[in-house]
């Protein structure tokens, strides 16, 4: 009997290791839809991609079906379980045409596990395809300004480390940047437009759209009910996350108005309050609340997520900024049903006007998903402070823009004509992805923008051969859309591009068009792009060597030549 025992549970074991096997050769192919998980491993580039941009380049790749219209399968995320890395696609894949050989990036797999951070929570949206616009001729996307996927990635760069391909999101490299674009004459926004051949890819353009926000001076910003909702779990005792917190809201404090308003509540195993709203006049004992916190227990994001909302609610004062600011080393221990109840929270605090950012600091237990989910759905900002150089960048360079809203659920739309331009692929803004018949629907949730805040979007483009480059007919319009927060009116404005407004020579364009293209393919790169199989980091870096040049006063170009050259050296060569 007993040896019957032991036979069946051997068997049960067995079939456990084999349906764990299988879940693995599964997790490793694309799926239909997002995954998320911690990444504790590097994750491989799929082996299945869309089509090639060229038929020439084709023949090296297996058959497939015709190149999908819609967004492409999504990278399976390697979970909290360390698994044999997943064999890594061929290197003799198809390229862009007269491409150099690719360096194929695979985020900390040279790394010994033990010098990798701890339990990392990102997750993967996918990559646009190409969509070609005899199929569909249009492209819309929500409004994104936040910049935490950049500063991450200068983090992991810094510690010696590639970031894990799931943590890029291309528009938050290009939009760390500015772009110096003038400021609209009237209304919201103002639309800049500007295209080249592409140095990345022989035969494609491409095409920069830009917008900025208007401006609002400090004094003219309206009063602000502040809420600090702080972890002070023990987490937070690591590496000084909690003391570099302290130290950015003092920052943010010094910059606050005498009729401005701030109340704390912080969060460890339970929530409570550690300083009742207080006028902005009487900053020493504001400061007081803040500088003597310590690490406590564990973490209860709900529950302080919570006691600042009611907080908030209490201290709601009608034609302010009533908004509440999350600092957190990203509350890696939220269940998926806790997630679920503060992402709602948010949402509907957010239509009360209580809104919500997320600032987030260091690494180890970070959950990068759920910090940019709460700051997506509490219409506000989501930020990661890696230096105090960075915290003065977001709590005074950037506070105006962070705290008043210029326009809401702003929407973008690209208009391609067919005659012109033969397919398209928009570069980035995955989870940004607004249906296209949803443009005018003003029901729909989109993005917030802050006052002073710009926008860029690059899109690659394949025009008509039968199009001459002198032609004057339009080859797409931008258009946008958004509410006026003040009035509650929908505003759409938009601007035609030509075929002969392209630039005749990547070369000719402005130092920042360049720039934008440069962070566009780093990015591309670090995220295993399958567009950027023929790209190298060397080749981005020549380029952005000459930006520097040309930008010699921009401090974020020179740290960015910095970076990719750390990130060329850190990368496996294939």
């Amino acid at each position: 009997m007993k040896t019957r025992l032991m036979l069946n549970m051997m068997l049960v074991v067995v079939s456990i290791v084999a349906l764990t096997l299988t879940a693995c050769g599964a997790a490793a192919t694309p799926t239909a839809a997002s995954v998320q998980g911690r990444v504790t491993a590097p994750a491989a580039q799929a082996t299945s991609t869309p089509a090639a941009k060229s038929a020439s380049a084709s023949t090296a790749l297996p058959t497939r079906a015709p190149e999908p219209t819609k967004a492409p399968a999504m990278l399976a995320v390697v979970t909290a379980t360390r698994l044999p890395a997943p064999t890594p696609a061929p290197v003799s894949v198809a390229m862009r045409p007269g491409a150099v050989t690719p360096v194929v990036v695979t985020p900390q797999a040279d790394l010994p596990p033990e010098s990798m951070p701890g339990d990392m929570f990102f997750k993967t949206y996918g990559v646009n395809p190409f969509i070609d616009t005899n199929q569909e001729h249009l492209s819309t996307f929500a409004m994104d300004v936040d910049t935490a996927s950049y500063t991450l990635m200068r983090k992991y760069i810094n510690d010696g480390r590639l970031p894990p391909a799931e943590s890029v999101r291309v528009e938050e490299y290009v939009n760390y940047f500015s772009y110096d674009y003038p400021s609209p004459e009237s209304g919201a926004f103002a639309i800049h437009l500007e295209g080249a051949p592409s140095p990345f890819g022989q035969g494609y353009h491409l095409l920069r759209v830009g917008l900025q926000g208007k401006r609002i001076d400090a004094s003219q910003r309206k009063d602000a009910v502040l809420t600090f909702v702080i972890d002070v779990s023990g987490s937070m005792g690591d590496n000084g996350k909690l003391e570099t917190v302290k130290k950015a809201l003092e920052m943010l404090v010094n910059e606050l108005r005498p009729t401005d308003q701030v109340g704390i509540v912080v969060f460890t195993t339970q929530a409570r309050v550690v300083l009742e709203p207080t006028t902005a006049s009487n900053k020493s004992a504001i400061l007081a609340a803040i500088r003597p916190l310590q690490p406590e227990a564990t973490t209860n994001v709900e529950h302080g997520l919570s006691l600042g909302y009611s907080m908030a609610s209490r201290a709601y004062r009608q034609g302010a900024i009533n908004h509440l600011i999350l600092c957190s080393d990203g509350v890696a221990n939220v269940a998926s049903t806790s997630a679920n109840a503060i992402l709602a929270q948010a949402k509907e605090y957010a239509t009360r006007d209580i809104t919500l950012s997320t600032v987030g600091v260091g690494m180890g237990t970070y959950n990068d998903v759920i910090l940019e989910q709460l700051a997506d759905k509490g219409n506000g900002n989501y930020a990661y402070v890696d230096t105090l150089e960075q915290a003065h960048r977001v709590f005074v360079e950037n506070l105006t823009g962070m705290l008043q809203v210029i326009a809401k659920d702003a929407k973008v739309q690209v208009d391609f004509d067919p005659a012109v331009v033969t397919r398209f692929r928009l570069i980035g803004y995955e989870n940004r992805a607004v249906d296209n018949q949803d443009f005018r629907n003003d029901t729909v949730d989109a993005g917030e923008v802050g006052a002073g805040h710009n926008v860029t979007a690059l899109y690659e483009v394949k025009f008509n051969d039968n199009v001459a480059a002198s032609a004057k007919s339009n080859a797409l319009t931008v258009y946008v859309r958004y509410q006026d927060p003040e009035t509650g009116k929908v505003r759409e404005i938009n601007q035609p591009f030509a075929r002969s407004q392209f630039a005749r020579s990547f070369d000719s364009t402005s130092p920042r068009f360049q720039l934008a293209a440069s962070v566009t393919e780093y990015a591309e790169i670090l995220r295993g792009s399958y567009w950027a199989k023929g790209s190298s980091l060397e080749n981005v870096q020549g380029l952005a060597q000459r930006i520097k040049a040309t930008l010699a006063n921009d401090k974020d170009v020179a740290e960015f030549v910095q970076l990719v050259s750390r990130a060329s050296q850190l990368a496996p060569r294939k």
